[in-house]
Order: structure tokens, then sequence, then C-alpha cells
């Protein structure tokens, strides 16, 4: 668990920070300039804060009050950067055990063949890493920084600089990794849609200052925080279990948690499997009446819970429709159709527009 409160003035950049991490993956997102970078450095202890408190699975790293503040190396946090920042003249295998470190007390060492083996780089051992892709390079990368036995694992937009192929290759292992080792995990990236596949936990920030944390579903519903959250492509959330697949057609059959049915096209997965789904706000449509002879496979009956004005003439809306589900409409459409608080409606997605992981 990490439980942190932090000031910072930097070169006339201010930076507050207050909130707590459970086991999981919590996600630090916001734009560029919004001071992620800077709150892992002050973690990790390579920037010391003007003022506040670190707290680490219990133990305190740092508190100004009781003048305490850990050396980096006594801090037991794991670091992946942007850059996978590997030694050239170590091979992959030397490159994993450097650094490597007997756990904090209390903890179980994590085992090198088991993260080799998740990480698929069994093969890639003895090779040095110039002769790497940029995809396999970070894999050992994060390899080694789990191999640190970290009580914190740090990941600083990790996959910024590898293309849209190497991403995918990556992303489902973080996601092995996080289930796997349990680990309490900082994620910091500008991507929506990274954050969406991968977060527990959601911090926004903006230009230094936190305007909220809290749970994945909860954070990327709220209508307030969709300029924070994505703006443009901001969305929701919604976890559903495949009940069943057409092979003929590619489509899966999902239910949520509150009953309702969604389709969408994808490759086959076995009934029961639990799939995390991501659907954009510009993606919903809406109607007032149920809609039929339609293409459109996901029609779903609910009600307006909440709206605001968006930006560029749009209105922002929560609908309630079994899940919470954020649509985006222009503003003539709104008024037009006289939305308002508890308007029986039906929200219509395009299965193609839905996203998976």
């Amino acid at each position: 668990m990490l439980d942190i409160r932090l000031k910072k003035t930097f070169h006339g950049f201010h930076t507050r920070a207050e909130f707590k991490a459970e086991p999981g993956l919590t996600a630090v997102f916001g734009a560029s300039g919004a001071g992620k970078t800077m709150l892992a450095k002050m973690l990790a202890g390579l920037i010391t804060p003007d003022e506040g408190r670190i707290e680490i699975d219990g133990r305190t790293v740092f508190d100004t009050a009781k003048s305490i503040n850990i050396p980096v190396h006594q801090r037991h946090i794991g670091f992946v950067f942007q850059e996978h920042r590997l030694f050239p003249h170590y091979t992959v295998r030397g490159n994993l055990g450097y650094g490597k470190r007997q756990p904090a007390r209390g903890s179980h060492s994590i085992a090198f063949d088991k993260v080799v083996g998740i990480l698929g780089i069994e093969g890639l051992l003895d090779r040095k890493p110039a002769s790497l892709s940029g995809g396999e390079r970070q894999r050992v990368a994060i390899g080694r920084a789990l191999l640190s036995n970290p009580k914190l694992l740090i990941m600083d937009e990790p996959l910024s600089s590898l293309d849209t192929a190497r991403k995918a290759e990556i992303l489902p292992l973080i996601e092995e990794l996080k289930s796997e080792f349990g680990l309490t995990t900082l994620y910091i990236s500008h991507s929506i849609e990274e954050i969406s596949r991968l977060a527990d936990t959601i911090v926004l920030l903006d230009k230094g200052s936190l305007k909220a944390a809290g749970p994945a579903p909860e954070i990327l519903s709220r209508l307030d925080l969709i300029p924070y959250a994505g703006g443009y492509d901001a969305g929701t959330m919604v976890e559903a279990t495949v009940t069943a697949y057409e092979p003929g057609h590619h489509l899966l059959t999902l239910e949520t948690t509150g009953g309702g049915r969604l389709f969408l096209t994808g490759d086959a997965r076995e009934p029961g499997t639990v799939l995390r789904l991501r659907i954009r706000a510009r993606d919903v449509a809406l109607a007032k009446s149920e809609p039929k002879s339609l293409s459109i496979l996901n029609r779903l009956k609910g009600q307006v819970v909440d709206h605001c004005a968006g930006s560029q003439g749009m209105e922002e809306i929560l609908l309630d429709v079994g899940f919470p589900l954020t649509a985006r409409i222009t503003r003539r459409s709104f008024e037009e159709m006289k939305i308002k608080k508890e308007t029986p409606v039906w929200a219509l997605v395009k299965s193609v527009t839905i996203s998976q992981s």
C-alpha cells in the first residue's frame, strides 16, 4: 500500500498530491506537464518534496515533520522508465541480475524463472541490448525492476516510445504481471486507452493539481472529470462476462453485472471469461423510443442520470443502462429531444467501436 501527501515547487511549477494506493495498479493520468513524472521522482527519492509524507507498505520513507528521508536504494522501489536504460555492455541476464536484492522483511522473493517466463525472454538471456527490438528491451527493463524485489513498482510512461504493434505485445504482459505478483504499482501515462485497460484506481493530475482519485470505473464515469480523463476520447469502463460466441459472425455476447447484454466483434473467448470493455462517449447515440430495423446491435434501455455542457456545442450525459454509461451528443440534439434528468432513453453503440482487453 502507498500513502502519500506531498507538496513541491520546482522552477515555478507547483505540485500537490494526496492519495492512497492499494495493492493493484494505480494509474496517474494527465496531459504532458501535469506533474506526473515529478510525482514519481519524489516517491523514488530522486527529487525531495518541500513538505509531506510518503509511506510504502506501512514503512515511512519520507516525512518532513519527523526529518525522515530514506535514500533511494533503501526505499525498495522498482522503476521502469520511458527509455529502457539497460547497460549496453551487459547481456540480458546481466541486466536482469543488476540491482537484484533480497526482499524486504516479511516479503517473498520474486523468482527469476517466473519473471523470465511471463515476459517471454528466455531466448534473449545471452544477447546484448543492441541486438534487441524496442519491445524486447522494455520487457527486460520490466523484468529488472521486478527482480529487485520491490515493495512498490513505478512505471513511468513505459510504452510511450513503442509503436502500436509493440504496445499490443506488452500491455497483456503488464496485465499478467499485475495479477501474478499483486504488487502495488504506480503506472504513469497520458494514454487514456492504456489507463482504461490497466487501472484499478485512477489519480488525475492537471498542472500539478490533484483533480480526483478513486476506483477507475467511478472516475471515468464522472461528467465533471471528462476534461481531465480523456477529453475527446473520454468514455466508460465496464466489465462483462462472455456468455456465447458466434464463429460465423466473429461476434461475442456478454452480460454485464447489471444484467445488460452487449455484443462486440472479436476473437473467440471461453464462456465465463471476464473482459474489461471501453465505450467512448462520442460513440454512443441516443433515441427516445425503442429503435428498430437498425444495424446497431447494442440497444440499451435506460435513463438519464445527469448531464452538463461540454465543449464546442456538445452535451455530456451520464446514463444508467444497468451500468453507468457516458454519452456525448450535440447540444442541438439534446435540446430537440428535450432531455433532462430521469428521461427514458435508448443508448445505441456499434459493436465495432467497443474496445476490449
